[in-house]
């Protein structure tokens, strides 16, 4: 699945990144205009023009940060304060960028004063127009009117797992037709249309964008010249496992039919450069990364002896099941009690009375997994992957759960998009969650995703939203 282009996006969303634009590059003009006034730093020399373009420079810093902090992610949940937050981090990262190119601008660079009394002004607007967003949800502009062909089992799905606004930010749902063949256990509560005319006819008087196709019975019951026709004449025709993978970024696991994954586009490492470049690319990432981290994981090495006696082991050796289903051991700082296991091994929970009082920290953001840098510069994980499991949990895991064994298919990784899009949880429900997850992730593995994982692990990191 190609990434979003611009021009797909929906009203709501082009104007909140232009909007943003004209308010971040405005912010700088109007404060350059607001000092000839009154004077209160010093007179600036930059030309016009030059202040045009530095105006949009440092509005588009602004707006990378706030990329990378999920300010543009239509499925944000985050309040108003949430929010605030966020954009007050981007500014603050956005003005020490701009400070950073400040004097490549020579005799025409600007006052670090007035670049800082933009952004703070830059604050000031992007935090008001984000409240007003808020309260007008410009999300819910152009959004596309979807029909569903199945009241059934399958297309029940759509009711139960994406029934909040929030999931439904990009669309519409007119209602669910009723198809011969649809199991009892079915929609309910939403629209369910029952007609025998023409259903290109219906679609076009109704203003339809996008008829997925969710019936429970397929076999000889599909409309399919209705839907030929539809397809012509401009309505989008989707299955319902592609519109799921579409609308929250995983793959419906228990809609899964073999002819599905054998058709659909993915699952598949064609990249051969990537390939060949995957351990030298992430060992160099982890040989970064621990220069920049050995203090902290130093000082937590302090912690922990501290909190427990000099004689408490740091690290804690654990045998997950990698690529292709081999074991390897993954080393950790420890952040549970030294006899947490005494009575075998155990799922972490969530607030689990074995951690420790330094563990619990540690896990919140992330340091814990600081050490597995040694594992990545063995080769043994990368960077961005499914999560390693234990082999006691993987085996029971692969006779419950259709295709779990699938996510052995890639190597392992510190963070992966199963880690960002769903909570902590520690039940075979949980596993069966994150790995529609994995298997979107492994669909569209690429680097553009990988990317956009790390700089949302670094948003979760800065954030303290880890397990």
């Amino acid at each position: 699945m190609s990434s979003p282009k611009f021009q797909d996006l929906s009203m709501g969303s082009k104007t909140i990144v232009l909007v943003e634009l004209l308010l971040f590059a405005g912010a700088l003009l109007i404060t350059v205009y607001i000092n000839d006034l009154f004077n209160f730093i010093s007179t600036i020399n930059t030309p016009l023009n030059t202040l045009f373009v530095y105006s949009f420079v440092f509005a588009l810093v602004i707006q990378l940060s706030s990329l990378a902090l999920g300010l543009y992610d239509s499925k944000l949940r985050e309040n108003f304060r949430g929010v605030a937050r966020r954009q007050l981090v981007a500014v603050a990262i956005g003005f020490f960028i701009v400070t950073l190119i400040n004097p490549f601008y020579g005799i025409k660079s600007l006052p670090i004063d007035i670049l800082a009394m933009s952004s703070l002004m830059s604050l000031v607007l992007g935090c008001s127009f984000r409240y007003i967003t808020l309260k007008l949800d410009f999300f819910g502009f152009n959004k596309r009117k979807i029909l569903v062909l199945g009241a059934g089992e399958r297309a029940s799905i759509i009711e139960k797992r994406m029934r909040r606004d929030v999931d439904r930010q990009g669309f519409h749902v007119h209602g669910f037709i009723v198809m011969e063949g649809d199991l009892d256990a079915g929609v309910v509560n939403e629209n369910r249309i029952e007609f025998d005319g023409s259903l290109v006819n219906y679609a076009l008087e109704h203003g339809i964008d996008e008829i997925v196709v969710a019936s429970d019975e397929r076999r000889n019951n599909l409309p399919v010249d209705e839907l030929f026709a539809c397809k012509i004449r401009g309505v989008e025709i989707t299955e319902i496992l592609d519109f799921i993978e579409r609308e929250t970024g995983q793959i419906a696991v228990n809609l899964i039919y073999p002819s599905w994954v054998i058709y659909s586009n993915g699952f598949s490492s064609a990249n051969h450069l990537r390939n060949t470049l995957d351990w030298f690319f992430n060992a160099s990432m982890a040989f970064t990364l621990l220069l920049i981290t050995w203090p902290v994981m130093l000082i937590t090495t302090i912690l922990i002896k501290l909190d427990e006696g000099l004689k408490a082991p740091v690290f804690y050796f654990q045998e997950r099941v990698g690529l292709d289903g081999k074991a390897f051991n993954i080393i950790k700082f420890r952040s549970m009690r030294i006899d947490a296991e005494k009575d075998g091994a155990q799922m972490a929970q969530l607030n689990d009375d074995r951690t420790t009082k330094i563990g619990k920290f540690i896990r919140k953001y992330r340091v814990d997994e600081l050490p597995q840098i040694y594992n990545v510069i063995l080769g043994d994980m990368g960077f961005v992957g499914p999560r390693p499991e234990r082999p006691e949990f993987v085996q029971q895991l692969i006779k419950n759960i259709p295709y779990y064994n699938e996510r052995h298919n890639v190597k392992p990784g510190l963070t992966g998009w199963a880690q960002l899009k769903y909570p902590y949880g520690s039940t075979e429900k949980d596993s069966l969650e994150k790995l529609k997850y994995d298997l979107y992730y492994i669909k569209h593995r690429s680097f553009l995703l990988d990317l956009l994982i790390l700089i949302r692990t670094v948003e979760i990191v800065l954030f303290g939203k880890g397990r």
